[in-house]
């Protein structure tokens, strides 16, 4: 018998939300569509990070021509304010807004000195060398070597923000896809499974493991925890959300209906 269309049906979710981070750690984005395509990450996402003063050694000829680690770049982890930043595309230029920072409009494409002393005192709290140079990637520039894409849980969110005792959000998991009417935590015993979100499809590879930018709160940049220590002693583990491959492409839109093959 086929299930009423206002009954949940097993297995099935629906992509709530969709998220691109054009800059690596800085600002974000939620997107109406994504075109997604065989062995590449979404479009767009990590294309620009900003490097270190002591990571600039590792540009030839003035341009970042491989993939870097995420310590050489401005991030989260070492700096909480950072995850305050909020913002993405207008036309040409990217906007980024932060509470104690005010508006900030520049052209990636040109000159990036605005960005750099619009970033420094937000970074200056990491104790680490200063901001230098935004750069655009070879490929999307992503904690891991790897086109993948993340999936995250609306309920499972709901079970973290249960046991740890406060609200989180969406914010501060900088996750791609976030998926709503999976029961909680059921992303984990996806691993090595295929999903379909519109015609798209995609193997869920592995758990997405925490670092300490979780901890910070996204509306003001300040610490209100230890998010990964958390998660460690709620559930034996500091993973939350699990990464992705596609391999059939689609476009894929909020709304579209997420189901387990």
């Amino acid at each position: 018998m086929t299930p009423a269309a206002s009954e949940p049906q097993e297995g099935v979710g629906r992509l709530a939300h969709l998220f691109r981070f054009p800059v690596k750690s800085i600002g974000g984005e939620a997107l109406a569509e994504a075109p997604l395509e065989p062995a590449r990450p979404l479009p767009g996402d990590r294309r620009f990070g900003v490097l270190h003063a002591d990571a600039l050694r590792h540009l030839t000829n003035g341009a970042l021509d491989r993939w870097l680690p995420k310590s050489a770049f401005l991030r989260g982890a070492a700096a909480a304010p950072l995850q305050a930043v909020r913002g993405g595309w207008d036309g040409a230029d990217l906007v980024l807004t932060h509470p104690e920072r005010g508006e900030l409009r520049f052209d990636p494409a040109g000159d990036d000195a605005p960005l750099i002393a619009w970033l420094e005192p937000l970074w200056a709290a990491s104790g680490k060398s200063p901001a230098a140079r935004l750069v655009e990637g070879p490929q999307a520039l992503s904690d891991v070597n790897k086109p993948w894409v993340s999936i995250l849980s609306l309920s499972s969110l709901a079970l973290v923000e249960d046991r740890l005792g406060r609200p989180l959000g969406v914010d501060r998991w900088r996750g791609n896809l976030w998926v709503e009417g999976w029961a909680p935590l059921a992303e984990r015993d996806l691993i090595g499974a295929t999903i379909r979100i519109g015609d798209a499809e995609l193997s869920v590879l592995e758990p997405i493991g925490r670092c300490a930018a979780t901890s910070a709160d996204t509306g003001t940049g300040c610490l209100d925890g230890d998010t990964p220590a958390e998660l460690e002693a709620a559930f034996g583990h500091q993973d939350f959300g699990v990464y992705a491959e596609v391999r059939t492409p689609g476009t894929i839109r909020p709304g579209d209906a997420v189901v387990v093959l």
